[in-house]
């Protein structure tokens, strides 16, 4: 049976990721940081531990579990949050809060499972990017930031994983039926000054008002990305990169297409 460690699955593509393989013959790790929602993951039948990836001893015994019972053939790594706000409105202790999660977690687990990895001679690494890992809007600039690192981080560790049997897959996410929304709203209340700013009514207009429910037609749920996941996981070649709802194939296509002075002419009224 084929292991994967799954970070972020207190709800989301993590929470539904880690049941879909559970399900179909995975043995899944499922992790989260809070204990009450590990709690939960175990009273629904999967095995959970509580798992902050900013914190090295706790992926070192997550791994060491993990080694102990058998092999560890891929990691999934998911957790991370939006951290909405004006690049001029965001201070640097938050941005660096943003990364600690985002990319320097997601570096952590990866430079521990790699020397697993490694030793066995094969293992598979998938990196939760995100449309904003290749494009970028405004008031997204703290979690742009961290995802377009993750982007280089993926692009130079496939070079440096050719021929190991060791693959990584980088997952562009689009928008997808969450909690990120939410959470991402609690960040933006606790860390970013509203009254005062210069986006003042920008931010009440776009990011404090019905305009961010997930009721468009370009949020899609889970499954879009599961069917990728699977692919990387199972698949002889998996693809270095797999784009996941037509948000991201039009903004990455777009990318691709346009000058840089037209595309920002675009985005800036997303």
């Amino acid at each position: 049976m084929k292991s994967i460690l799954i970070t972020g699955c207190s709800s989301g593509i993590g929470y539904d990721t880690a049941h879909y393989l559970h399900n179909n013959g995975y043995r899944v790790y499922a992790t989260a940081r809070d204990e009450e929602d590990v709690k939960r993951l175990a009273q629904e039948g999967l095995d959970a531990y509580v798992l902050d990836v900013t914190c090295e001893e706790d992926i070192e015994k997550m791994l060491t579990i993990i080694t102990k019972e058998g092999e560890l053939y891929a990691v999934f790594n998911n957790a991370g949050y939006g951290q909405p706000g004006a690049v001029e409105d965001i201070r640097t202790k938050v941005l660096k809060e943003q990364f600690e999660t985002n990319f320097f977690g997601l570096h952590e687990l990866t430079y521990q499972a790699l020397k697993i990895m490694r030793k066995q001679g094969y293992g598979r690494i998938l990196q939760h990017s995100s449309v904003l890992g290749i494009i970028a809007l405004r008031f997204r600039g703290s979690y742009n930031a961290s995802k377009y690192a993750i982007e280089g981080l993926c692009d130079t560790l496939r070079l440096e994983l050719m021929g190991s049997n060791i693959f990584v897959s980088t997952i562009n996410t689009g928008p997808v039926h969450s909690d990120f929304r939410k959470n991402a709203t609690k960040m933006f209340q606790k860390n970013v000054q509203i009254e005062g700013s210069f986006f003042e009514e920008a931010y009440k207009d776009e990011l404090l008002s019905d305009k961010e429910k997930e009721d468009d037609s370009f949020t899609k749920g889970s499954e879009v990305v599961i069917a990728n996941i699977l692919h990387a996981l199972e698949s002889k070649k998996p693809k270095p990169r797999y784009y996941n709802t037509f948000a991201t194939h039009l903004l990455g296509g777009l990318k691709r297409l346009l000058s840089t002075r037209i595309l920002d002419k675009i985005l800036v009224k997303i």
